[in-house]
């Protein structure tokens, strides 16, 4: 079985860590699919602008290799553990992933790319397959999953206005709208489920190609700082 990457992410995601734990959580997070050869040719996505969402095939390449027949959820707070192949983790037997994205927009020029929002992509993802979302056969509303029955519950986030007035500057090809991906983010509670929020330190991730950091307080996450990164 010979399988090779058709395709790359480049995402405001610069590390696992932060990372919305499913697709459409942080709908403000953009990312772009560049085709690779033979697929870098417009025939290969003519069409596909009729669509507004996909079904993106990856690899999770930063996990690949390391797993284990039992996992901890993050859901369960990281203290029961399920069989890999009942849980969405990225510790898996071939590191493969699949995530539903919005897509924006359909470039053939000056090089063939989709633009999606809503991607759980870190940078560098290879792509495996791309396959249209069709709603009558994929949105199934009888549809359950036992322990993960519902969006999690969401924290609130406080970005002082220093930090949003600079992350409004923040501009690039894609479109994001970067304060309201940083509150999106945020509001998932980006550490492990299962440990306590220490209010000494500061947590920080890549995004946007800046350094994000935070600190968790009683009732909330506030934002400390966005500092542009030097890789």
């Amino acid at each position: 079985m010979n399988i090779e990457p058709i395709a790359r992410v480049h995402s405001c995601f610069g590390e696992k860590f932060g990372v919305p734990r499913q697709p459409l959580l942080a709908d403000a997070s953009r990312a772009a699919i560049e085709l690779l050869p033979p697929l870098n040719v417009a025939d290969a996505v003519a069409g596909l602008e009729e669509n507004t969402h996909l079904w993106v095939i990856f690899q999770f390449h930063q996990a690949a290799g390391q797993w284990s027949t039992k996992v901890r959820p993050p859901r369960l707070g990281g203290n029961r553990k399920l069989g890999v192949l009942a849980t969405r983790s990225p510790f898996r037997p071939n590191s493969i992933g699949l995530s539903v994205v919005r897509l924006l927009e359909v470039r053939t020029e000056p090089r063939v790319e989709l633009i999606v929002g809503g991607a759980d992509l870190v940078d560098g993802t290879p792509v495996l397959d791309i396959k249209p979302y069709v709603p009558y056969a994929d949105a199934l509303a009888d549809a359950r999953s036992a322990f993960a029955d519902s969006a999690p519950a969401r924290v609130a986030v406080e970005i002082p206005p220093a930090v949003r007035a600079q992350a409004a500057d923040y501009k690039d090809d894609w479109g994001t709208d970067l304060p309201r991906l940083i509150e999106q983010v945020l509001a998932q509670d980006p550490k492990p489920a299962y440990q306590k929020p220490d209010p000494e330190r500061v947590y920080g991730m890549a995004l946007c190609g800046f350094n994000l950091r935070w600190r968790y307080r009683e009732q909330d996450i506030e934002v400390l700082a966005l500092e542009r990164s030097e890789c």
